[in-house]
């Protein structure tokens, strides 16, 4: 494993950002933490920063607008694995963040282990999803269109629709 990382934490919840810090502490020998409560924070942290090993992203946090985020992320740093941290964690939005590019997903109900699990999973450049989750495939046919041509987009043409989006 690195001995260094550096990790981005993007939640609007002190508690909950604590509780990832406590969870990262752990992982490789001196890890640099930063803590971002809004999107626009997360963008400036990861427009400043080319070294960053991993970001956990929270869907739900001042001027974030859902799976939109993500995809925005991806625009500004596309080789930055991400992991979407969320309380809603049903099969429809885990399989969605994963095809618009989430390295992993870990629900906020989590405990301390499964976190840091899934962390080492997506470090070890594996997928993390919540266990005993059945993904299944995308019903609903436009969003699977939308959804395959967002797949195809550069990062260029993703920052491009993420600032139309805003």
């Amino acid at each position: 494993m690195q001995s260094e990382y550096k990790f981005v934490i993007a939640d609007d919840h002190p508690l909950f950002r604590g509780a990832l810090k406590q969870a990262l502490a752990t992982i490789g020998r001196n890890p640099t933490i930063i803590e971002a409560g809004d999107f626009e924070s997360v963008k400036a942290v990861l427009l400043a920063n080319e070294d960053i090993d991993l970001v956990l992203l929270d869907l739900s946090m001042p001027g974030a607008s859902g799976l939109s985020a993500l995809v925005a992320l991806r625009g500004l740093h596309s080789a930055v694995p991400v992991i979407v941290v969320s309380a809603h964690d049903n099969a429809v939005t885990v399989r969605r963040a994963l095809e618009l590019g989430a390295s992993g997903f870990i629900s906020k109900s989590a405990g301390m282990e499964d976190i840091r699990g899934g962390i080492e999973t997506v470090l070890g450049g594996g997928i993390a999803t919540p266990k005993g989750i059945d993904l299944g495939v995308e019903a609903d046919a436009e969003i699977s269109d939308l959804i395959g041509r967002i797949q195809t987009l550069t990062p260029q043409q993703t920052r491009v629709l993420g600032m139309l989006g805003e």
